[in-house]
């Protein structure tokens, strides 16, 4: 911009001279050679000259007016390859220099978010992985001084923090694909009455360890759906082991497949002790879980991202104290 207004001021110049021969050499022939005085022709010099140089303070103000906000703009890039993603442009000066630094905040804050995530994320799998290992050092360390007989009563823990560490890796992995948009989807044409038949069997026996029966009902005119059978029956397992973990003994929990709309709806209800209002709106956050909750915060997160890879939706509604309804629809197959 400043060579362009240099090369304005150029031809102002260049402009300037022709016009001052001009108007000599038109008061040359209209009065005369010997009318045209020497005083004359110096006025009309300084005239252009005059001309010249307020053209040139003008233009020196443009240069100013458009290289300030530059300056600034490089100088917050600047911060921001460093890392400091506080950098902020103030929106003045011409409208497309405005644009520019409203579409440089927008970035800028969308990295100090993504920064913040980023950290939160990594403090909060440090936090899931240190249990575990916690458990599986100290158990191992016990039954190596000799302070535990290396029974299966005393190495059962140690399998049991190994097989949350397996599950927390695998959820991560499936946030991290899901995040990418890389999730592999094998679909099929499944009915979803016998997907939901599948994951009530898998916790039939965790649900009479924790005294929660569970019932189902299923429509059978309800149509196949196109989905990954594997993918959908972690996305209900997530569901289904929220709901016993959260319902206490004599409680019970109510599975349904039927038709709403034109969506294939699968409904789990619980009668729980449902979730807090705070909590609620972030349920399908990573790693938001209520007080004294033994899972890791990722299940409804990875359920709401499966399912909205399949194109579908998620749900939920919960009580205080009464229970929760998790909804899941999903789009009949073609």
């Amino acid at each position: 911009m400043g060579c362009l207004i240099l090369g304005v001021i150029g031809l102002v110049a260049v402009v300037g001279a022709l016009v001052t021969a001009l108007v000599i050499t038109l008061l040359s022939w209209l009065l005369g050679p010997t009318a045209l005085s020497q005083s004359t022709a110096e006025v009309v010099l300084v005239i252009t000259f005059l001309l010249l140089g307020a053209s040139a303070v003008v233009a020196q103000r443009g240069i100013r007016r458009f290289s300030r906000p530059m300056d600034n703009l490089i100088e917050a890039a600047g911060r921001i390859e460093k890392g400091d993603y506080s950098a902020h442009l103030a929106e003045t000066g011409p409208r497309e220099l405005r644009s520019v630094a409203r579409a440089f905040n927008a970035m800028s804050a969308r990295l100090k978010a993504s920064d913040e995530q980023r950290r939160s994320f990594l403090a909060d799998v440090a936090h899931e992985l240190r249990t575990p290992l916690s458990i599986i050092r100290g158990q191992a360390e016990a039954i190596a001084d000799g302070v535990y007989p290396g029974d299966p009563d005393h190495v059962m823990p140690i399998l049991d923090a190994t097989r949350t560490l397996e599950v927390l890796v695998e959820d991560l992995r499936t946030l991290v694909l899901t995040e990418a948009g890389s999730l592999v989807l094998n679909r099929e044409h499944i009915e979803p009455g016998a997907l939901v038949q599948d994951v009530l069997a898998s916790f039939e026996t965790q649900s009479e360890a924790f005294g929660v029966s569970m019932a189902s009902a299923i429509d059978s005119t309800v149509p196949p759906v196109d989905v990954d059978p594997a993918r959908i029956r972690s996305a209900l397992a997530n569901v289904v082991s929220n709901a016993i973990r959260h319902t206490p003994a004599g409680g019970s929990i109510r599975i349904e497949v039927h038709m709403a709309g034109d969506q294939v709806t699968i409904t789990v209800q619980d009668t729980g002790e449902g979730i807090s209002p705070e909590i609620l709106p972030r349920v399908f956050q990573r790693f938001v879980k209520g007080p004294g909750s033994t899972g890791s915060g990722l299940g409804l997160a990875i359920t709401h991202d499966i399912i909205t890879a399949h194109g579908g939706t998620v749900d939920i509604q919960s009580t205080l104290g009464s229970g929760t309804t998790v909804r899941i629809m999903l789009p009949p197959a073609t």
